[in-house]
């Protein structure tokens, strides 16, 4: 293997930068009701509806401390709820409400601009290409924390 590299100072930078311009464009595009975490709970439950707790913590990679307090403060804005599994009482699922689901359109075009900002002056093959890079290195990181 090579010698120092920068990939994990490059990513942390990244992280932090995309996530200040990605509540700039929520907010342009209307949308200051939930921050980045909240985000991703919508986007996981945009895909999948009516998840237990558990699988929406494995999906955000949130632990269920951080995830309920969120929920919390998900739920008192109105945009998703907590029901009782039919099947098992003691499970939780959340859905989202319809005021959430509304916007999942918009959240989909601000998504649309930050891949044009991330990945302007790349090839299709490059994006391609790096998209299965950041892959690898998740799964690695995965497999090590397992």
């Amino acid at each position: 293997m090579i010698g120092k590299t920068r990939g994990g100072f490059y990513i942390s930078r990244i992280k932090h930068i995309q996530g200040r311009l990605f509540e700039r464009l929520l907010k342009e595009n209307g949308i200051e009701e939930f921050n980045g975490a909240h985000g991703r709970i919508l986007f996981v439950l945009w895909q999948e509806d009516n998840l237990t707790i558990s699988q929406l913590g494995e999906r955000t990679s949130l632990a269920k401390t951080t995830l309920t307090s969120m929920l919390d403060r998900m739920e008192e804005k109105g945009n998703i709820q907590r029901n009782f599994d039919l099947n098992d009482r003691r499970q939780i699922r959340i859905t989202l409400t319809e005021k959430a689901k509304a916007l999942d359109k918009i959240y989909q075009s601000v998504s649309e601009q930050m891949n044009e900002l991330f990945y302007a002056g790349f090839t299709d093959q490059e994006i391609i290409q790096f998209d299965h890079m950041l892959e690898r290195i998740l799964k690695n990181l995965k497999a090590y924390e397992e």
